[in-house]
């Protein structure tokens, strides 16, 4: 008995170990990104807000991995990363161009208990994304939506241009503001997110609202700073830095 307790301390959890996802679609989002639905068997659930690692090795032996967030909420039938293709990337390049339906590569997590959002933490929500920072929080408004959809949520998404705005079909109600190219007869805002968007288009202090904010470092931090100086509690704004998704 002594032994087996000793093997079951010795066993990491799901999350910590290596397994196989197969793949079982792949829909372009973007010219450079596409979205991933991974069928993976042993899969121990996860939390919306949360992200992966995938591994690739090569005919020789080496290995690359990187880390993608999760797209699709605890909820779905399979599991979904949106990766977006960086031509000097190690993994990205491959799971962008070359896999397909049936390809299998190894995947870890779910990873991460920080930024996440369940229905039990309530709401209001804002959600504030640049670029493919709004992966993550896909994740969290899909679950929004279909847990509780009278929850009050705000979706503010910057993008360069409408060719690089991932879930353009699920947008509809978010705030999108274009930061190079807004396209021809766009009313809507065409520039950074600064302080006076955010006052324009966040809930108030008073009610509030849960705040994640997740993309390139330089836009959280204008952002988590704009909010604080708009009377946001420090203590309900979650941040999330990165640049691209994954290389």
């Amino acid at each position: 008995m002594a032994g087996a307790a000793l093997l079951g301390r010795l066993t990491p959890p799901p999350a910590l170990r290596w397994q196989i996802a197969r793949v079982v679609s792949v829909r372009a989002e973007t010219p450079r990104a596409i979205t991933l639905a991974l069928d993976v068997p042993e899969w121990p659930g996860h939390r919306a807000g949360q992200h992966v690692d995938v591994r690739l090795t090569a005919e020789d032996g080496y290995r690359a991995q990187r880390s993608y967030s999760i797209a699709s909420p605890p909820l779905a039938s399979v599991l979904e990363i949106t990766v977006e293709r960086l031509e000097d990337g190690e993994v990205s390049p491959w799971l962008a161009r070359e896999a397909e339906p049936g390809d299998e590569l190894e995947l870890r997590g779910p990873i991460g208990g920080y930024f996440v959002w369940e229905p039990a933490r309530g709401g209001p929500l804002l959600l504030i994304a640049g670029g493919s920072g709004l992966v993550p929080l896909m994740g969290i408004e899909r679950l929004r939506r279909a847990a509780t959809p009278e929850l009050a949520s705000t979706l503010l998404v910057s993008a360069r241009s409408p060719e690089e705005l991932i879930y353009a079909e699920e947008l509809e109600g978010a705030v999108v503001t274009y930061t190079r190219e807004p396209p021809p007869g766009w009313t809507g805002y065409a520039r950074r997110v600064d302080r006076a968007m955010l006052a324009e288009v966040a809930p108030p202090p008073e009610q509030r609202p849960h705040c994640y904010v997740c993309g390139p470092t330089s836009f959280v931090e204008v952002v988590a700073e704009a909010l604080v100086a708009l009377g946001h509690h420090r203590a309900l704004i979650k941040t999330e830095r990165f640049g691209a998704t994954g290389g």
